[in-house]
């Protein structure tokens, strides 16, 4: 007699994700006996088309559900490059503890049994988990930090993956982990939303928009010396870092459905905390500003006109010197399917720059956002520029490598566009900066009056030596470079240019072939290439499926020019492609990256 009885359960596509326990209750001759079976979790299926995350492609489901390590794009216009992440959403643990970010939210702690009830929505999930990877209204995950001083915390750019940050978070009782930028909250909530089941890609965009007032116009301003000024409250970033998570838009409708961005850098207040999203892609491309979430601020993130002004502390006056519609949201970038290869995105969430369907997307925000148009001086749309044409235009040419440690060799072209003579003054600074355009300090100034014959260009040379800019100069390497040119009687004509200073190479070998559960050698190579010594020297190591948690290594101090070798061990736990990672950092280079591909054989 079969005395086995098989029950199989299967749960409604539209159940909350978390926790459950399973329990059996038995009734026999009228005795209940009830018996506690365990516990488990339920995620959102992008497998079951029932299921608001659901995603039909096999290849897109691979990448944005199950790859647990990528890349992130960072740098600026003239100078992208990408840095390797971990997002490690199968590593023992994180799982639960990116639950456990649910149940510390402001929304559980008011009221846990709607909460509970709504996360069997990806739009709410979303937009809670974008206020929780901060730490600025709650107990989130991680304190962000700007400021170029990272005291008490760990610089951004040393971070190698979410991982180590979310086990930190966990450790500390759920405070806030220090320091973290842009990119360290997006491969965060990345690897938080592919463990819950959402599908999700990392996306950076270059000369991102911070627009603070609703007015789709950012506001830069200088002094007549060149000097970048820190007034008013609109930004422009080098780039900036935000996530798309793919599902329905039930509340829009399905033309709204698909990517939609969340972003947890806490930059402005929604709804009374920082919070950011879902904002949907399709709605950004067809100026659909006046719909949920945050739709503003991600519309002009990609499309605000940029304004520069020039202030004169010692007159007391401000002049609009240019209005440009169309250096911002450039190279919107992704990891291709499958590769390393940079996607680019930029037509997903814009028409083409300076078509006739871009323009009219504009105005249509425009309109939507501002119907009387009565708004402040600086806002998009309503400005005509009274100047002339200039009589002189200037750009700043590289000239050589741009590296940690050497000379920086700029020229400033200066070229006169008329048939007359022209005298112009130049005015210049150079200033280290943070990628999102804090000034640390200014490093270089200098003035000259130069005389231009009819139509002829003249090139000035910018040297910037090591000693000058050292100091100073924080991780992101990058030193804004600006000229103030102004012919007789005239208006000045603004150049700046963003440079980004190389780092040294640091390079990592495998030793032998890698096999599932057996040590394998790893070797870093780094050469010192100053004149001077670098001391604690610190290697930081990580990689899903090659090495539980992370490694720290201290390496001896390198004389000048000496090559440093250093030899280390991981143990693989799964085959496939795996990616290691790895962190330099020294008193001289405060955050040097690699990353190795490793195929692992069974």
């Amino acid at each position: 007699m079969n005395n086995t009885l098989t029950i199989s359960i299967v749960s409604p596509a539209n159940a909350p994700i978390g926790w459950y326990s399973l329990s059996v209750q038995i009734s026999s001759q009228g005795n209940n006996f009830t018996s506690k079976l365990g516990m488990f979790i339920l995620l959102f299926n992008p497998w079951v088309q029932a299921d608001g995350v659901f995603m039909s492609n096999h290849a897109e489901r691979e990448e944005y559900v199950q790859e647990d390590a990528g890349i992130i794009f960072v740098g600026s216009t003239n100078r992208i490059s990408m840095v390797g992440w971990n997002f490690g959403q199968f590593e023992g643990d994180i799982l639960t503890t990116c639950l456990s970010i649910l149940d510390n939210s402001l929304n559980f702690r008011r009221d846990p049994a709607t909460d509970v009830a709504r996360r069997n929505d990806p739009k709410y999930v979303g937009r809670v988990l974008s206020a929780m990877i901060n730490g600025n209204d709650d107990n989130g995950v991680i304190a962000g930090n700007w400021s170029g001083n990272y005291g008490g915390g760990l610089d951004p750019r040393n971070w190698n993956g979410s991982v180590e940050i979310l086990k930190q978070w966990k450790k500390s009782g759920f405070r806030p982990v220090r320091f973290g930028q842009c990119w360290v909250f997006a491969g965060t909530l990345n690897t938080v939303l592919r463990a819950l089941g959402i599908p999700s890609r990392v996306i950076t965009n270059f000369n991102s928009a911070h627009d603070t007032d609703r007015n789709l116009s950012v506001d830069v301003y200088y002094d007549p010396k060149g000097n970048p000024l820190d007034k008013g409250s609109d930004s422009v970033w080098n780039f900036h870092v935000w996530n798309e998570a793919w599902f329905v838009r039930t509340d829009l409708g399905p033309s709204y459905s698909g990517w939609q961005v969340l972003d947890a850098t806490p930059q402005e207040r929604s709804q009374g905390v920082f919070q950011c999203g879902p904002a949907s892609v399709m709605a950004i491309r067809e100026g659909d500003v006046n719909l949920d979430f945050d739709m503003p601020f991600v519309f002009a993130e990609v499309n605000a006109d940029r304004i520069t002004w020039i202030y004169d502390s010692h007159r007391g006056n401000q002049k609009q010197n240019s209005l440009d519609p169309h250096t911002i949201g450039k190279y919107i970038s992704t990891k291709a399917i499958g590769s390393y290869s940079r996607m680019d995105v930029t037509e997903k969430y814009k028409y083409p720059e300076g078509s006739s369907q871009e323009r009219k997307v504009f105005e249509k925000a425009v309109g939507k956002l501002k119907p009387r148009g009565s708004f402040g001086p600086t806002s998009a749309g309503d400005i005509t520029n009274e100047e002339r044409e200039p009589s002189i235009s200037g750009t700043f040419k590289v000239n050589g490598i741009l590296a940690v440690g050497k000379e920086v060799n700029l020229a400033l072209l200066v070229k006169n566009l008329t048939r007359d003579m022209k005298t112009v003054t130049v005015n210049m600074t150079a200033w280290t900066i943070v990628y999102n355009g804090t000034l640390v300090h200014e490093v270089w100034k200098d003035s000259v009056t130069i005389s231009l014959d009819p139509e002829e260009e003249i090139q000035h040379p910018v040297k910037i030596t090591y000693a000058q800019y050292e100091k100073y100069l924080k991780a992101d390497n990058m030193i804004r470079t600006t000229a103030i040119c102004q012919a007789t009687d005239e208006a000045e004509v603004v150049v700046e240019r963003d440079i980004i200073l190389d780092n040294p190479t640091l390079t990592l070998e495998l030793l032998e072939q890698a096999k599932v559960r057996k040590p394998v050698n790893v070797q870093m190579l780094f050469s010192n290439p100053l004149d001077e010594p670098v001391k604690n020297c610190v290697l930081m190591v990580e990689g899903s499926g090659l090495l539980l948690g992370s490694l720290k290594i201290d390496v001896p101090t390198l004389r000048p020019k000496e090559r440093s070798r250093v030899r280390f061990e991981i143990m693989p736990t799964r085959s496939g492609t795996k990616q290691l990672l790895a962190d330099f950092s020294c008193n001289k280079f405060p955050a040097i990256k690699a990353m190795l591909s490793i195929e692992v054989a069974e």
